[in-house]
């Protein structure tokens, strides 16, 4: 039955994990539409011709009152009408509190979008455009930002469309039901070139995809590279740099590393150890997770939101921190998340820094380089 409501409607195969249950509400609303649709127009249909005039000469009047339905009936109806909304209202919303929330155990992988294309980036280092490898089986979580203007992440097959903003970190997540090729499409209209970003998400089986982690093609590997000195008597072969890695270059060339800390020492700013993930008190009494969207945030807009404790005296990085360095940095927060001062238990951010808060003189706005 599945099968058959799937190409009636013209739906994408269902290659995600959620895909079907998505498909099944929609089949429920399209097919309870119809019937009622159906109904009302049967009833129609015996009220014209039940009631018609026979004879347009002849004086008007009623042979017999015309029937009136009871209170119980127009009350049901609108009960079961009411109850209609609210079972959909439910079941969709359990649908999209599923999708929205990532399982712990997720492949993260980063997503920059520009006009015309998609770009992947692999906390190993591996880096790609337009074509994302994915294992089969896994939960798969991309944290995407975009360089220029709105776009929007869409995939038919597995049911997921998610708008990718500039200056954000915007999430979505799925799960490849088993191996194979799917298209990624643009789903907002972001230029001359809209029709034209599209992309492809590759499913591997463990073993292969493994395999291409390992030994991927030459082009996958034309991203950041660490450049180790040469010798005379030897000489170190390119490595892919990781994000975490990349994420340090990045953070000691901007200064970040003159206010935050790697190793839980309190200083002018919150220490990154242990910050991804704790319960950040905050100016006014509300309280919010350290996500990427949160870290994010902090280095484009740091006055939205200032940590309880701490000056704000952090400028802004809009337009000169580039979107894959602020993956990277977001990256190197994310891999200190299980370094904890003594007096931090897990959960919850390191303390401030007791005491009146320093404030440095190099804490202006950076110069572009």
């Amino acid at each position: 039955m599945n099968h058959f409501l799937r190409r009636v409607l013209f739906l994408p195969p269902q290659a995600s994990s959620f895909a079907r249950e998505i498909d099944t509400l929609h089949y429920f609303v399209i097919i309870t539409t119809m019937a009622g649709a159906m109904l009302v127009t049967l009833v129609g249909a015996y009220l014209v011709v039940r009631y018609r005039v026979r004879d347009r000469t002849a004086p008007l009047k009623r042979s017999m009152p015309a029937p009136r339905p009871s209170v119980w009936m127009e009350g049901g109806l609108i009960v079961g009408l009411f109850g209609l909304f609210i079972a959909w209202w439910a079941i969709g919303f359990a649908q999209y509190v599923r999708m929205r929330v990532a399982p712990p155990d997720t492949l993260d992988i980063y997503v920059t979008a520009k006009q015309w294309m998609w770009k992947f980036g692999y906390p190993d280092g591996q880096h790609a455009i337009s074509t994302v490898y994915v294992p089969a089986g896994r939960p798969i979580k991309l944290i995407m930002t975009s360089r220029d203007v709105i776009h929007s992440f869409y995939v038919p097959d597995f049911r997921v469309k998610q708008d990718v903003v500039p200056g954000r970190y915007t999430t979505v997540w799925f799960s490849v039901n088993e191996p194979g090729t799917h298209q990624i499409l643009c789903a907002e209209m972001c230029g001359a070139g809209h029709s034209l970003m599209r992309g492809e998400v590759v499913a591997l089986a463990p073993p292969d995809y493994a395999r291409w982690l390992a030994a991927g093609p030459p082009d996958q590997l034309a991203g950041p590279v660490d450049e180790q000195p040469a010798t005379v008597d030897r000489f170190l072969s390119r490595e892919p740099l990781s994000l975490a890695r990349a994420g340090m270059r990045a953070a000691a060339e901007r200064g970040c590393l003159r206010c935050h800390t790697l190793d839980g020492t309190p200083h002018i700013g919150p220490t990154w150890a242990g910050l991804y993930g704790a319960l950040i008190p905050l100016v006014g009494g509300a309280t919010v997770i350290a996500d990427e969207a949160f870290l994010t945030e902090s280095m484009m807009d740091p006055l939205a939101k200032v940590h309880l404790g701490f000056s704000p005296v952090m400028p802004t990085y809009q337009g000169l921190l580039a979107s894959p360095d602020a993956s990277a940095i977001v990256e190197l927060i994310k891999s200190l998340r299980e370094l904890r001062t003594a007096t931090s238990p897990p959960g919850t951010a390191p303390p401030p820094p007791a005491g009146p808060l320093p404030v440095a003189p190099f804490a202006s706005p950076p110069v572009e380089p």
